[in-house]
Parts: C-alpha cells; sequence; structure tokens
C-alpha cells in the first residue's frame, strides 16, 4: 500500500487555490487602465468579491490554513509576485486533519516560516524531527498512532511552545525519558491525555525538569484514576497555572502542598467503590401462585443483584463468585425452564465478551486485562418488597491500572437474579423419602373421612411436634440486564449515578394487550347490539336502544375506515412498572496531604 505523504496533501491543498486561473493570475480577464470597457474583463474589485461571496463559484473552504484566503487576495492584486518560494514561505499555519496521512517528509521544509502544523487524526506512526521546520511553534499530533518519540527527540525543536501527543500510544518509561527539557526547553503547554502513562512519579520528575511549562493536559492516562491525583500532580509542579482544562487555585496548592513528597503513600494503584442502593418495580410474585395454594410446597422468592468488576484484592464485605466456567457448570443452581443458571447466561455472556474483546483489541495491540481477574459480585438476597434497599457498598482495588482503563471503557453490566426456593415437609423415619403426589393426598383425605378420630389424632400430633421442611434445589433466573457506562470516569470525572432499568415483567395475572382481529370486532358489535336491545326493553323503549346501537356502529365504523383493530383500554394502575435500581460508582480521590497522610500512612 503507498504511503500518504504530508507535502503530497499540501501540494493538492495549494492547488486548489487556483492561483493562476479566474479570478486570479495574469489573465486577459483583467482589466487594466489602458483596457477599454468590455464583456471580457472584470475590475479588480469585482474579482475580489467572486472570491469572497460564499455563493460564488470560486469561493472555496480555506479553513486548512488562515493565509490561503490572502493568498488568493494577492494572485488577485499583484499576481507578479506569486512564485513557488513566495508562495511555500507565506504560511505560518497548516491543518492537515483526518486525511490518512501516514508519513511527514522533508517536503514540509519548503514550508520556512511555518508556525503551526495541526496532524491530527492521521496515521502518523513515526514524525522524524529532521523533516520539520525549525521554526515551529505549535505542533498538533492527537490520535495518531506514535508509539515512540524517539523519532521527534532526534532533533530538538528550540522555538516550540505547544506539544500535543494525546490518544496515541505513548506511556513505556522510555517516553518518560523523552519529555524533558532538553528536547524542548522553551515548552510552555503540553498535551498527554488519553495516553497510556501509568507511573506518576517518574512522569511528573521529567515535567518537572520544564521551566516554563504553565499548561498540562493528564486526564485519560491510566494513573489519573489513582487517589492522589490531581493533588500530587499540583504539588509537584508549582510553575503549572492550568491542569486539565482548569486552573489551579491558591487553595488547591495550599490543600496538597507536601503530598508530593510523601513517596511511601502515592502509589499506583487504584480503588473504586460500588454502592447499589434502592430498587423499585418488581411485581408480588405471589400474584404468579393460584388464589387457593395448597399448604405444600412452600414458596419463597428472593432477589439480588449481580455485576462484574475488576479487582486484583478483595474486601472483607464482598461476596465473590471467582468460579471458572467449568466448575460453574457443576454447581450451578437449576433453573425454571430445565438448564443450568450457566446455561441461561451463557448467550448473554459470550456476547458481552465478544464485544468486549473486540474493542480492546482494536484499542491497543497490549494484552486486555486478564480474565481471571474479573468476578462477579452479588449483593445480599432480600424477600420481595415494593421497595428493597440493598444498602451494599463494595471497594475494589486495583494494581494494573493500564487493565482498569480498559475495563471503565467498556463499562459494566448489571443484572438482577430472582432465587425460588420450594420447601417441603420432612419425610418420617418409617416413610421413603417421596414427595406426596396429588393421587396420594386424594387418597389421604378420603382416609380422614372415614376415621374422623384417626384424622383428629393425627392433627393433634402436629400440633405438638414441630413440622420441620426440606428445600429443593434453588431456581434461579436472570429477570432483566442493563448497562451502565463508566467512560466519565476515564475522562476525569470522580462518580457515577446510574438508575438502572430492567423493564417491566408481566406476570399472569395481569391483561395481555393483544390484538382482536376485524372479524372479532364484527362478533362483538353484535353482542353489544343484543345487549343493548334487551336493555332498551327493560326500560321500556327502544329510541336509547336504537341511539346506542347506531353510535357503537359509528364507532366501529371509523376504526374500520382506519384499519385500526379495536382493543380494550388497559388502565395505567394495571400496567407493569419498570423495574430500576439505584447504582453509583466512585473513584477514591484524596481532597488534600492531609487525608492521604491519615488514611494511608502506616501507623
Amino acid at each position: 500500500m503507498s504511503s500518504n505523504t504530508l507535502s503530497a496533501v499540501l501540494e493538492k491543498q495549494i492547488g486548489s487555490l487556483s492561483l493562476e486561473d479566474f479570478p486570479c493570475g495574469k489573465g486577459r480577464w483583467r482589466k487594466t487602465g489602458d483596457d477599454t470597457e468590455g464583456a471580457e474583463t472584470e475590475s479588480m474589485d469585482a474579482l475580489l468579491d467572486l472570491l469572497s461571496c460564499p455563493h460564488s463559484p470560486w469561493w472555496l473552504d480555506e479553513t486548512w490554513s488562515p493565509q490561503a484566503a490572502s493568498l488568493r487576495q494577492l494572485a488577485v492584486l499583484t499576481p507578479q509576485r506569486l512564485h513557488s518560494h513566495f508562495i511555500y514561505s507565506y504560511f505560518k499555519t497548516i491543518r492537515v486533519v483526518n486525511r490518512s496521512v501516514s508519513v511527514v517528509d522533508d517536503g514540509m521544509l519548503k514550508f520556512s516560516k511555518l508556525e503551526e502544523l495541526v496532524l491530527s487524526a492521521n496515521e502518523i506512526s513515526e514524525i522524524p524531527a529532521e523533516n520539520l521546520p525549525a521554526t515551529l511553534k505549535s505542533l498538533e499530533l492527537c490520535a495518531n498512532r506514535l508509539s515512540s518519540l524517539s523519532s521527534l527527540t532526534s532533533r530538538p525543536l528550540p522555538n516550540l511552545l505547544h506539544l500535543g501527543l494525546s490518544a496515541n500510544r505513548l506511556g513505556s518509561c522510555q517516553d518518560i525519558s523523552y519529555l524533558v527539557a532538553k528536547h524542548w526547553p522553551q515548552l510552555v503547554s503540553l498535551d498527554l491525555g488519553d495516553c497510556e502513562f501509568q507511573h506518576q512519579q517518574e512522569l511528573l520528575e521529567a515535567l518537572s525538569t520544564f521551566p516554563r511549562l504553565k499548561t498540562l493536559v493528564l486526564e485519560g492516562n491510566p494513573f489519573t484514576l489513582t487517589p492522589p491525583y490531581p493533588g500530587s500532580t499540583v504539588d509537584s509542579l508549582p510553575r503549572l497555572c492550568c491542569l486539565d482544562s482548569s486552573w489551579i487555585s491558591p487553595d488547591e496548592r495550599l490543600l496538597f502542598r507536601g503530598l508530593a513528597k510523601m513517596s511511601d503513600v502515592i502509589v499506583d494503584v487504584a480503588a473504586a467503590t460500588v454502592n447499589v442502593g434502592r430498587m423499585r418495580g418488581i411485581p408480588d410474585p405471589m400474584m404468579r401462585v393460584e388464589e387457593k395454594p395448597s399448604d405444600f410446597p412452600v414458596v419463597t422468592y428472593s432477589y439480588c443483584i449481580t455485576y462484574e468488576f475488576l479487582s486484583h484484592q478483595i474486601s472483607a464485605n464482598m461476596k465473590v463468585n471467582s468460579e471458572t466456567p467449568l466448575e460453574e457448570a457443576s454447581a450451578a443452581p437449576v433453573t425454571e425452564g430445565g438448564s443450568s443458571e450457566t446455561e441461561l447466561r451463557s448467550d448473554y455472556d459470550r456476547d458481552t465478551l465478544k464485544t468486549s474483546t473486540e474493542d480492546l483489541m482494536a484499542s491497543t495491540e497490549e494484552s486486555y486485562f486478564h480474565p481471571a481477574h474479573v468476578f462477579n459480585h452479588s449483593t445480599s438476597r432480600l424477600p420481595w418488597s415494593e421497595c428493597m434497599d440493598f444498602s451494599s457498598t463494595q471497594t475494589h482495588t486495583i494494581k494494573s491500572l493500564g487493565d482498569f482503563k480498559k475495563f471503565l471503557s467498556r463499562g459494566i453490566s448489571v443484572r438482577l437474579e430472582e432465587e425460588k426456593v420450594l420447601s417441603w415437609p420432612a419425610p418420617s423415619d418409617d416413610l421413603p423419602t417421596v414427595k406426596p403426589s396429588r393421587f396420594v393426598k386424594e387418597k389421604k383425605s378420603m382416609k380422614e373421612k372415614e376415621s374422623p378420630v384417626k384424622s383428629a389424632h393425627s392433627k393433634d400430633k402436629k400440633k405438638t411436634c414441630a413440622l420441620e421442611l426440606v428445600q429443593d434445589a434453588a431456581v434461579r433466573r436472570i429477570l432483566g440486564s442493563a448497562h451502565v457506562s463508566l467512560q466519565s470516569l476515564v475522562s476525569g470525572g470522580q462518580r457515577v449515578r446510574a438508575v438502572c432499568d430492567f423493564g417491566a415483567i408481566h406476570t399472569e395475572s395481569q391483561p395481555q394487550m393483544t390484538q382482536a382481529p376485524h372479524k372479532d370486532v364484527g362478533k362483538n358489535v353484535k353482542d353489544d347490539k343484543k345487549k343493548e336491545e334487551k336493555d332498551s326493553k327493560r326500560r321500556g323503549g327502544s329510541s336509547a336502544g336504537q341511539k346506542n346501537t347506531a353510535s357503537l356502529k359509528a364507532k366501529v365504523k371509523g376504526k374500520k375506515d382506519e384499519g385500526v383493530d379495536v382493543v380494550p383500554d388497559v388502565p395505567a394502575s394495571l400496567r407493569p412498572e419498570s423495574i430500576t435500581v439505584e447504582l453509583s460508582v466512585e473513584l477514591e480521590k484524596w481532597k488534600s496531604a492531609s487525608e492521604a497522610h491519615l488514611l494511608w500512612l502506616p501507623s
């Protein structure tokens, strides 16, 4: 595949200005002082209007360089000055964005007075500094394919004031060694956002060598997810004025004073707290049971919330299921459909893992986070109520910050699980352990009718001894799932609050909203007509019945003409309610140096 060089793209851009064609250049269309009025000539004002009017066919979008518009005007006013050296040296700002540029060649050296070069959203993997004009003051390389800074530092750019490197594959210790003042001594602004830097202390030591650095962007790097950030950065760089597009106040500096010296507590470890709150909207499960249930089995329902989260350390209050798929298959409870819980959720898990793997592999060539560190966490199970407050708080500690960033970018899936347990009377010693069937129950009732004395004796015996119940294996099912986006935590946020909507559950007792065919509508109309006639005869007159029948026919006819099926309206009070649960994910952040000392310094 042929490479797309930067100089070739710029030659096309300059050629599109048509500096030697109408209305620019030295053509016969230009009116001079000796020329007479004619249809083939235009005044300079008219030619300039053709360039500047948005409705003119010669108007061009010249946002790629502010000098492009003025260069076309010079081509009208003084076309004799436009030679190649003048044109190249005329440009001071050039923007080539999303043009699939992959090579920055030495053709850029022709732009001898270039001060600003923007090459964002291209395919540049290497940018030799010797191919850049020494006059550059601003270089923007956001969202390219840079994985090393070695070629960019091969020849220092002494006048560079701003360097934008965000959204590149940078983050190695070698890259940190290049981010020092000897390569860019005049640097005032540096953008390293959304890269892969994980070692904050080493990076801050390198950045502290820049004597004039005032503006810095670091959000989106894995180490910004740790508790010391941004306090450690504020205290390590006292000359910094703006961090992550926010001005640093004197009060903020005072709060974090001394934090940079706490090298024993500034570790590259993140901590996130997940809180599951109140859940509403689950219909009463007993509405699914027949109106007059038998004494046995005793049916109990309970509910919990489960989610997956990355963790390298398990806290005391966690309930974690880290079994392998093989172990889960052997120990999974049976669901109502006869399949195991693992089978019930296998399709969902397979799709989730496939999507996450594709996203992670597309974003980086490095291996994604190890699945052994992704655990299934669950809240305690609660019996049904209209509002169930789980009040579950779990803190997760993550050591691999790069994996944590990818995990947060993917988001988490939250599931609602229902557990159903059937309880039966414990069998006596002299009887086999068989559940009573319907035939046995009927036979037993007949015997009780024949021998009332024996029946009364058995009732007294039941009262005297406590009834023991034996539980069947739990039957579990996933009632719903919801995805929670955590991308804002990567881009500088500290907390995500969400209300997960699992949708509505239709119970058997709720009316079914089915459409009725047109032929059934006609049948219903006839039945309503007969009913109206009977009612009118009872009232002693037929005028009211005829009036009601006519109105009913008109309504049905109107519905048929509109092509709409007649369906009985369901009151809003009977419609199923969506099930929602409150969830929040918060990154632990130190708000002051004193808080860091109290929470993390060993006693």
